[in-house]
């Protein structure tokens, strides 16, 4: 088996490369300790459980993942559907909540492996660039509402995102004035320094400034929440003991969280593999985010994917292999060793105010723009979709997703381009008469595209399209060339429709020809008998030799 391209990088490691890595590495971890502690709180377990997980996490997917350059370990969106997902079952106390957090993570990297032996990479496919985009832009505007008590002081407690709001709002003067005011201050930072220099690790910076501000001015003394005592030393790796019948209802949730998470992590490796010239492995990339979770869960973590905003950091810092990573985890560990009683300071209200701030990078409202200009149904897919993770769950929100991408595929090929095909002047090749008001036809053939496979989904349409196509032409029809270029197979539906539209013909006295016919094509049309119907004599490989098959019959017998 071939080895990683991670692995196989650091295996065969240049000194050229070490500069960028250890600067990527240090600043990675500045800015993932405080934000792997938001995602924490934001999964709704102790904020140190995000530094635990993402330990075996950082080791794991340089030895087994496929990009040299992704961030792997704790990440908002499986965060909030971790929340999502356990809030229901956990006891009245929250005393399983760990538990069941962590046994999550196991079930999620279960599916991943399992997904990683059937060979289901394929499946990321079928969430498409709109989808993702409203999906996230969803995503975002829950872990907001989730955080207003939290950077508030604000009570809010409600089932559901126009709930909070509606809570948020009524009790507008509840609020909490140094809770806030802490908050406010981290935002505020975080979008100057963003702004201003892009590189510089602002969320370590402002969790610094926040910590330094509650130890200087006694703000906990005030009221302002603070992290709290963390336990000394690492986790002692360990499988949750449940019973089936708390299993089973975590099971609907993390095929939800594989879904989601191993789409996000194979568009942002593909992204960044596109950019800087190298190819990831769809397949890989499902044996090393099950392992990582599995890694997370016996740490007492919860389900982690990958980080887009890491990844883009260690990037603009220079990082070529997963070396990044391993200083990363270094940079970690010393600070859970030796800096946990500052840690302990640490505002949960900059905490949720740095969990807003990755919200509102997921929002792009570019994308939407350019979804608009491109096409409105795509634009519209994209709206639908935020609006269902926002009227139902994340959940409900990924099966609308996945059910908008299948509806919109089949859309496309029940539905697809058809074109009658002609010659313009000063222009090689056969193209769309549609598109150009010069183009012209031979008198006695049809040569019709269809741009889709044709499949039990579109005979009708395609049926109906290509006899509209040969009533709409003024001269008798005496054949009519099906250019396959688009159908590299047929289903047996496709082949019986193809029979009857033959024989629909042949009654016109029209002949049926197929030209670009492909092999695979041609073994189909072979074993579904329309090989012998339609006659070798009518079946082509190029357009051209299919109209000199036409004028050798009908021009110069």
């Amino acid at each position: 088996m071939e080895l990683p391209l991670g692995l196989k990088q650091l295996l065969s490691y240049q000194s050229a490369w070490l500069r960028g890595d250890i600067l990527a590495g240090l600043t990675v971890a500045a800015y993932l300790i405080p934000q792997c502690m938001a995602y924490g709180e934001l999964a709704g377990v102790q904020p140190v459980a995000g530094l635990w997980a993402i330990l075996p996490a950082m080791v794991i997917y340089a030895l087994l993942g496929s990009s040299p350059q992704l961030s792997v370990g704790p990440e908002s969106t499986t965060a909030v559907m971790t929340a999502v997902a356990i809030g229901p079952l956990a006891t009245p106390g929250g005393s399983n909540y760990a538990i069941l957090a962590a046994l999550l993570a196991l079930v999620v990297g279960l599916i991943y492996l399992l997904g990683y032996i059937t060979r289901l990479g394929f499946l990321a496919d079928l969430l498409s660039k709109p989808i993702l985009i409203g999906y996230m832009a969803g995503v975002a505007v829950i872990m907001m509402t989730g955080q207003l008590s939290q950077v508030s002081g604000i009570p809010v407690d409600a089932d559901s995102v126009f709930g909070e709001i509606q809570a948020f709002l009524n009790h507008l003067s509840q609020f909490h004035g140094p809770t806030l005011m802490v908050s406010m201050a981290v935002l505020a930072f975080l979008f100057v320094v963003q702004s201003r220099w892009s590189n510089a690790p602002g969320p370590l910076l402002a969790v610094l400034l926040a910590t330094a501000a509650v130890k200087l001015f006694q703000l906990d003394q005030l009221g302002v929440a603070v992290v709290g005592d963390i336990p000394a030393g690492f986790p002692q790796m360990t499988v949750p003991k449940l019973s089936m019948a708390q299993v089973n209802p975590l099971i609907a949730a993390a095929i939800g969280i594989a879904i989601v998470g191993y789409s996000d992590n194979v568009l942002t490796a593909r992204a960044f593999a596109t950019r800087n010239g190298y190819k990831i492995d769809a397949n890989q990339e499902l044996l090393a985010l099950g392992a990582v979770n599995i890694g997370a869960g016996l740490m007492q973590g919860f389900p982690i994917s990958s980080s887009g905003s890491r990844t883009v950091l260690g990037n603009a810092l220079g990082n070529k292999t997963q070396l990044f990573s391993l200083v990363a985890l270094v940079t970690v560990v010393g600070v859970l060793v030796f800096l946990r009683p500052l840690l302990s300071l640490f505002p949960q209200a900059a905490l949720g105010a740095l969990v807003i701030y990755a919200a509102t990078r997921l929002i792009e409202i570019s994308e939407f723009v350019r979804l608009l200009r491109f096409r409105s149904t795509e634009f519209a897919l994209a709206v639908v979709t935020t609006l269902g993770v926002l009227a139902t769950d994340l959940l409900v929100g990924i099966a609308i997703a996945i059910s908008l991408s299948v509806i919109d595929l089949f859309a496309r090929v029940a539905r697809p381009h058809d074109a009658v095909l002609g010659k313009v002047l000063g222009l090689a090749g056969w193209h769309d008469i549609d598109d150009w008001d010069d183009a012209t036809t031979i008198p006695g053939i049809v040569i019709y595209r269809y741009d889709a496979p044709i499949c039990f989904a579109n005979v009708e349409n395609f049926k109906r399209r290509a006899m509209a196509a040969i009533a709409a032409e003024q001269e008798q029809v005496e054949w009519f060339i099906l250019n396959t270029e688009a159908m590299a197979e047929i289903d047996i539906t496709a082949a019986d429709m193809l029979a009857e539209l033959h024989h629909e013909l042949a009654d016109q006295g029209i002949t049926l020809a197929l030209a670009r016919v492909k092999q695979d094509l041609y073994a189909q049309l072979k074993r579904s008998g329309l090989q012998e119907l339609i006659g070798n004599e009518h079946i082509y490989p190029t357009l051209q030799t299919a109209i000199r098959g036409f004028e050798e019959r009908y021009r110069f017998k």
